[in-house]
């Protein structure tokens, strides 16, 4: 990853032709566009490749949590279930939706522990939000039991893990709707873009309608539209799509490089005695976007990810001393400081996430050391990479 690193030809040639069209917008102007639907077309690949009945297209990773929150019911007061290792989208669509975060540990997937969500439930959970982070797995299996036994909403955020599969079925496709993003650094881009899947009608409806201030998309050229629902403009525009379908066409393309890639580098440091490796629940279906390795201790951690970075080894993450990644660091959650009044504030017993305490996510992300794995790499960089790791890490 990222998807931009082999933009060509592909991309080129989709972008022109709705450039010919004079057509941006992907909605109506049904004559002027040639049959040039290169949003529809991406919806109906992705829908295809993930083997679900609907797919629908939208500005950005974010705007597909919302989305699908909305489309599922979620709203004011529900409390959602979510991991405090998260791109902070996954916050910020739960509390703008009128919805409680609530936090609770992951495990060593560094994605929720399916045995801790007993003790974050209350009679006000209506969802539990999985994150596929790095590229990997959560227990989605063991997830998807709980919410079906307690009877609640499952979204999947497969933001980062696009491509990704579970004993061969594609991460996004075990609970109600699965979300994803195509922005500037994801597998792949279409500059700013997301998605949602689902394999129910009327929750596609729902979410396609609401993704466009309510409009029901069920005539021609838009004249004959309905607004049954209110909603917002989450729409992605026919110049990003264009591009997402080239990216889309590559994908088989991408994860080999990655999975080759990251299966190189692992190999080679684990050998080093004090590095282990972050668990992922299925090997074959990890869309190897990072390699996470654990270090024993924080202060390891620490000292071993600024000597990678002296040592020239570029793109390694130490998510605990985050801004965007881990709780530790969100210190605008922690204050409820928004830029204008959240919803939450309505609540007289909202949570103080000043005081909340994870101490088995902390002493996980405090060891570990995430580095992104890149499609350009050439083999001799690789194998300078290889040197280099092992020379920090073997001590």
């Amino acid at each position: 990853m990222p998807g931009f690193e082999i933009f060509g030809a592909e991309e080129r040639r989709e972008v022109e032709e709705v450039l010919e069209t004079g057509v941006l917008f992907r909605y109506g102007f049904d004559a002027a566009r040639k049959g040039r639907w290169k949003a529809k077309e991406f919806e109906a690949e992705l829908a295809g490749r993930m083997g679900v009945g609907y797919s629908h297209l939208c500005s950005s990773g974010t705007a597909a949590l919302s989305i699908a929150l909305a489309a599922c019911g979620i709203g004011a007061g529900d409390e959602v279930v979510i991991p405090p290792f998260t791109f902070l989208a996954t916050v910020e669509a739960v509390i703008l939706a009128g919805a409680v975060p609530v936090f609770s540990e992951i495990d060593e997937t560094l994605c929720l522990d399916p045995a801790a969500l007993e003790s974050a439930i209350t009679n006000r959970t209506r969802a539990v939000v999985a994150v596929h982070m790095c590229g990997s797995q959560a227990r989605i299996d063991e997830i998807q039991a709980f919410c079906d036994r307690r009877g609640l909403v499952l979204i999947e955020d497969a933001c980062q893990a696009v491509g990704g599969t579970m004993g061969g079925k594609p991460l996004g496709t075990f609970g109600w709707m699965g979300c994803f993003s195509f922005d500037a650094v994801k597998t792949i881009t279409c500059g700013e873009g997301g998605a949602v899947i689902t394999d129910d009608r009327e929750l596609y409806l729902r979410a396609d309608a609401y993704s466009d201030h309510g409009h029901d998309h069920r005539g021609t050229d838009r004249g004959a539209e309905g607004h049954e629902i209110l909603g917002g403009n989450y729409r992605i525009s026919e110049l990003h799509a264009a591009v997402g379908l080239a990216q889309l066409r590559k994908l088989d393309r991408i994860l080999a490089i990655q999975r080759a890639n990251k299966k190189a580098i692992k190999s080679a440091i684990a050998a080093c005695p004090a590095v282990s490796f972050r668990h992922v629940p299925d090997e074959a279906g990890d869309s190897a976007t990072f390699l996470t390795f654990m270090l024993p201790n924080e202060a390891a951690a620490r000292k071993k990810v600024a000597a990678l970075s002296a040592a020239g080894v570029d793109g390694c993450f130490y998510w605990y001393a985050n801004n965007w990644h881990y709780i530790r660091q969100w210190d605008h959650l922690k204050r409820l400081n928004g830029a204008a009044r959240l919803p939450i504030h309505l609540m007289k017993d909202r949570p103080d996430y000043s005081t909340l305490q994870l101490p088995r996510s902390d002493a996980l992300m405090s060891r570990a050391i995430s580095m992104q794995i890149k499609l350009a790499w050439t083999e001799e960089e690789i194998e300078r990479r290889i040197r280099s790791m092992v020379a920090v890490l073997q001590d």
